[in-house]
């Protein structure tokens, strides 16, 4: 069993952005309410060069988190050695507060399936999502946590809540949660059931970071509307207040603003981090 005793350095209960080069000197010379940033391991698994630099830097200043996007820990075949063996390079030598994957699956037979994609929560699936996470974290020597997916569809044989499944995986593996707030509303949207009960009935307890990013609105075949969570705009007011929502219950947690598509210049992401210190501002310690 993986040694599940607590992290000596855990993240602020304080916003967060997804890093981007591109805003690399103002979070050195401005970074207003940011107090760490997090990456996504694909990013930096190679050797060298001016992206592994400016991390070093950063990290000089700044907590990190890493979050994996590209390690199918709910696919059908054992963990790929080689990404098993580059993450776990990046965590020896960035030394991270935090690493956090999805609860999703991308690979098929060798090929990678560029999306994340959900899962039917079942018991065969609970223990191979299991298997897979103790495999990580034996690998890279530290807890992972686990993120809810956004959904699009639901599976007849699921025998599960979606809570319900993180909650167990979270007792067998030790691993820890974050909860991604949008993808909440999201799949809360298109699957038509409230997302203030799915956060009550979520184990808060085991969360260690949330999430908040931006969504598109379209139309299924049928007319209805279908939310697309896609990391290019700013948070929905509805989302930020299924998050105080969040925070009633859970106390301060650290928050990240995500914003992967359509990157805006810095006072623009930065204006969201600081609504999210607003949010945490309200809540009592």
């Amino acid at each position: 069993m993986f040694d599940t005793r607590p992290r000596s350095t855990p993240l602020p209960d304080a916003p967060g952005v997804g890093y981007k080069p591109q805003h690399y000197t103002a979070l050195l010379e401005e970074p207003g309410v940011v107090s760490w940033l997090e990456v996504h391991a694909e990013n930096y698994m190679g050797d060298g060069g001016r992206p592994l630099a400016q991390l070093r830097h950063l990290s000089e200043r700044f907590a990190i988190s890493v979050h994996g996007v590209g390690l199918s820990i709910g696919g059908e075949a054992p963990l790929d050695r080689d990404h098993l063996a580059r993450l776990k390079n990046l965590n020896n030598w960035l030394q991270p507060t935090v690493f956090s994957e999805h609860l999703a699956w991308s690979t098929h037979e060798g090929a990678f399936l560029n999306d994340l994609l959900p899962l039917p929560y079942t018991q065969s699936t609970l223990e191979r999502v299991c298997r897979h996470i103790d495999h990580l974290q034996d690998t890279i020597g530290r807890q992972m946590m686990l993120e809810n997916p956004s959904s699009y569809l639901a599976f007849a044989e699921s025998t599960w809540s979606e809570p319900d499944f993180l909650r167990e995986v979270s007792n067998r593996t030790g691993c820890g949660l974050l909860l991604d707030v949008n993808n909440v509303f999201v799949s809360a949207t298109n699957l038509d059931y409230d997302p203030r009960a799915y956060i009550d009935a979520f184990p808060i307890d085991k969360v260690g970071e949330i999430h908040l990013g931006g969504h598109d609105e379209d139309a299924d075949e049928h007319g209805h509307v279908l939310l697309i969570d896609s990391h290019g705009k700013p948070v929905v007011d509805p989302v930020w207040a299924l998050l105080d929502h969040v925070l009633s219950a859970s106390g301060p947690r650290p928050i990240l603003i995500e914003w992967d598509n359509d990157v805006p210049e810095w006072p623009e992401l930065h204006a969201e981090a600081h609504r999210a210190s607003q949010a945490l501002a309200k809540v009592p310690a």
